[in-house]
């Protein structure tokens, strides 16, 4: 992290073409968001043969409605993008799903447009394995490549390669099982027994219906023994063991006594209000999910306890992380349902017995990037996993019985994304090794050791390695680019070549800020990271104000030399800047990107320890230029609405005006797997709910707030804003406004309502803490 320096940071010279470019720097223009900065190149994928690479992506300039389409780009300096039409993608599908190797990697089985097909990993040849009306899916080889396991309509179906002899392996139904009529008794017993005295016809009767049932036993035991869900359950995963003696199968039950938020949708094409039906709220009924060990051919069934000794409640999460080559042993992840322990353990295929290899306990919950990762290594000789172990998202493996662990990598960085090359002999990583606001490409050997950094240049790389691994498409942005394709050689600082432009020219004539990264000394003596924007920096004469800019998800990174998520209030802070305010932007605690202790540190108090950081902020602007703290203006959205709510109703001395924007106002009203990691449920934590929750300290208003908030929200539902308008109303609070956006979602979507949105926003501010000693002010109550 860079020592801050303020007066260099506001002393500094823009460049000069500043003062030139043509650009219209205004809000309506900036708020037309991916027509203008452009659209992400995503889902990258390569050609068999690795000449092209695939992606969605669309051209600079493209209308704000038009989804992202398909297109390619030979793997080659100087090429330009070209647009792939749906008959290009049909022939071209099998060729660029990555699939399942064959155990001697010489064929890739692949799914594509529901059919399943058989790649030639040498010759990029293509062989269709099926062709139905149902979708097939999730092939995988056999452990001796003979045969190909896939998923059909919920069922475990397999094909042989030579030959082409389909067998259906399960038979999965939805329940519930039927029951067998029980031997009848008493009066009726005894009515039967005299029918069968009296009457031959009745005896040869049931004689045929004997025979019959013997028969259909004898057919059925031939086939997969079916298995009965219960009456909404469904299958949401299956995963075939590579030596055919058994799978797992996982299920997801939604909730039966759940009551569902219902959204009012005004503007419709009918002309009728219409509702949506939306999510549940925290600590409601939830869904569960189970998982299943089915041996084969036989189709026992065994119901499995991924969770030890909770024989009441499923699991929060439980996924397969796949079977060792050998198909022995499967390796499942679950996590248990108060989110407090993650189990990592084996399956074996021979009994189903479940071991659990690794325990990891939180007194907050588990958590961390790449939490969920893991698998085996070649031959079964070892499982991998991500663990917060040591405070910090890394790479570690043991045997599978649990013994010799070791931790492969470490340090003050996080382990973001982890898998094994196609080879299977390295780890294939992104990291912060190189500082908590870079994500770099590394390559290390299975068995740990040196990392080899392939990626150079500050910001974010998401790399994409070609089958044959010569290559890597990187996806790369830095703090003032929007994310770009690039291809290069496979090795350590191997020139990039750009093959995609996504903003428009007009966007790329302006200088836009990489913003200066400097340290907010906290309150309890941690240094928290923050972006800086200055009105040197634009060229603008200071107006002595300032506004912090609060990130949401709480849980996200935004303080990095990589392009922010949040592209338009980056853009809109710079405009900010333009008009003479400075604007910081923290990574709070609670943010990504800083290890477990920092992802932490809000459990039981959201609004607390996060805040704080706002606080300290506004602390460092009064110190560090003077800035008092009835000059200091916040705005966020979601989350960052949130604490902006926070900010001004529990900590008013230290904040003169607000903007909160799709906020959280009662944390009870928000979803479960969010808020229950962190505040647990209401009904068992209260107090965290009501020291976290803003509608409880309505009555601190005193500094002009804006809300905003979009009528169809499915996410933070458009009563929570309405639920605290009526307390404002009920508290007799005056300098508040509500703007009501009747047509968006949580995240906005047209540029009219983003440019009303922030013309409200910075119209606040102007109004309020651009004036000095808050002469402008609007307000009728005391301060």
């Amino acid at each position: 992290m860079r020592p801050h320096l303020v007066c260099a940071a506001l002393c500094a010279a823009a460049p000069a073409a500043a003062q030139q470019s043509a650009f219209d720097f205004s809000i309506a223009n900036i708020m037309r968001g991916p027509e203008l900065y452009g659209r992400e190149p995503q889902r990258v994928q390569w050609s068999a043969d690795g000449r092209w690479i695939y992606f969605q992506w669309n051209p600079p300039g493209t209308d704000w409605r038009e989804p992202p389409h398909t297109y390619r780009v030979r793997a080659a300096a100087g090429s330009a993008p070209e647009r792939v039409s749906d008959a290009q993608l049909d022939s071209a599908g099998p060729l660029l799903d990555r699939g399942t190797p064959s155990p001697d990697r010489r064929w890739r089985a692949v799914a594509a447009g529901g059919d399943l097909y058989l790649v030639d990993a040498r010759t990029a040849a293509v062989r269709r394995l099926t062709e139905t009306l149902g979708t097939e899916s999730s092939p995988q080889f056999s452990a001796d490549g003979r045969r190909v396991y896939y998923v059909r309509d919920n069922n475990v179906f397999s094909v042989d390669v030579d030959g082409g002899l389909v067998r259906q392996l399960t038979d999965v139904r939805a329940g519930p099982a039927p029951v067998d009529s029980a031997k009848a008794a008493g009066q009726r017993g005894a009515l039967e027994a005299t029918q069968r005295e009296l009457f031959e016809s009745v005896r040869d009767r049931v004689a045929r219906d004997s025979v019959a049932a013997a028969e259909r036993k004898a057919r059925e035991a031939r086939l997969p023994k079916p298995l009965y869900l219960l009456p909404t359950e469904r299958v949401t995963s299956v995963s075939v063991a590579p030596s055919g003696k058994a799978l797992l199968l996982t299920t997801f039950q939604p909730a039966a006594r759940a009551r569902q938020v219902q959204v009012p949708n005004y503007v419709t094409l009918s002309g009728y209000t219409e509702e949506l039906s939306t999510r549940t709220k925290v600590g409601d009924d939830q869904a569960a999910g189970r998982v299943a060990f089915v041996a084969l051919p036989s189709g026992d069934v065994k119901w499995l306890r991924v969770v030890p000794n909770d024989t009441t409640r499923p699991p929060a999460t439980a996924s397969v992380l796949g079977w060792d080559d050998a198909g022995t042993r499967a390796l499942v992840y679950a996590v248990s349902r108060d989110y407090k322990t993650r189990f990592l353990s084996t399956v074996g295929a021979d009994s189903g017995a479940v071991h659990p290899i690794d325990v990891l306990r939180d007194s907050a919950w588990v958590g961390g990037p790449c939490a969920g990762c893991g698998g085996w290594l070649p031959n079964g000789s070892r499982a991998w996993w991500v663990s917060e172990a040591d405070g910090y998202a890394h790479l570690y493996s043991a045997d599978p019985d649990g013994t010799d662990r070791k931790q492969l990598t470490s340090g003050k960085f996080e382990v973001m994304q982890v898998e094994l090359s196609p080879d299977r002999t390295q780890f294939w990583l992104h990291t912060s090794e190189q500082s908590p606001f870079d994500q770099d490409f590394y390559t290390m050997p299975v068995s740990g050791g040196p990392r080899t950094r392939l990626t150079r240049g500050e910001g974010s790389h998401t790399v994409t390695p070609s089958p044959d691994g010569t290559l890597l498409a990187d996806v790369y942005s830095r703090a003032n680019r929007p994310p770009e394709l690039f291809v290069m050689p496979n090795r350590p600082g191997a020139p990039p070549s750009q093959l995609t432009v996504s903003p428009t020219a007009d966007w790329l004539s302006f200088p836009w800020l990489n913003p200066e990264i400097v340290t907010v000394p906290a309150s309890d003596g941690v240094p928290v990271p923050a972006r800086i924007y200055t009105p040197q920096q634009m060229h603008a004469a200071p107006n002595g104000a300032a506004v912090i800019f609060v990130h949401g998800a709480g849980y996200l990174h935004n303080v990095h030399h990589y392009w922010s998520s949040y592209a338009r209030e980056y853009m809109f802070n710079h405009y900010l800047a333009s008009k003479g305010y400075v604007v910081l932007d923290i990574d709070y605690r609670g943010s990504a990107g800083y290890g477990r202790d920092w992802r932490t540190a809000i459990y039981r108090h959201m609004g607390g320890r996060d805040l704080q950081d706002q606080v300290d902020g506004v602390k460092y602007l009064q110190q560090s230029l003077g800035i008092p703290p009835n000059r200091v203006g916040i705005y966020g959205g979601s989350y960052g609405g949130f604490m902006t709510l926070m900010a001004l109703f529990t900590a008013p001395e230290w904040f003169g005006a607000g903007a909160a924007l799709r906020s959280v106002t009662d944390w009870a009203h928000y979803n479960h797997p969010y808020t229950a990691q962190i505040l647990n449920t209401p009904d068992k934590d209260s107090v965290a709910y009501r020291r976290s929750s803003p509608i409880y300290f309505a009555e601190g208003l005193k500094a002009p707030l804006l809300m905003a908030h979009g009528m169809v929200d499915t996410n933070v539902n458009y009563q929570d804003i309405v639920r605290l308008e009526e307390r404002l109303i009920e508290l007799g609070k005056t300098d508040w406004t509500l703007a009501s956006y009747p047509v968006e979602d949580h995240a906005f979507v047209r540029p009219s309502s983003w440019a009303d949105e922030y013309r409200r926003i910075f119209e606040l501010f102007e109004r309020t803490i651009a004036v000095p000693n808050g002469a402008a002010r609007t307000t009728t109550g005391p301060r």
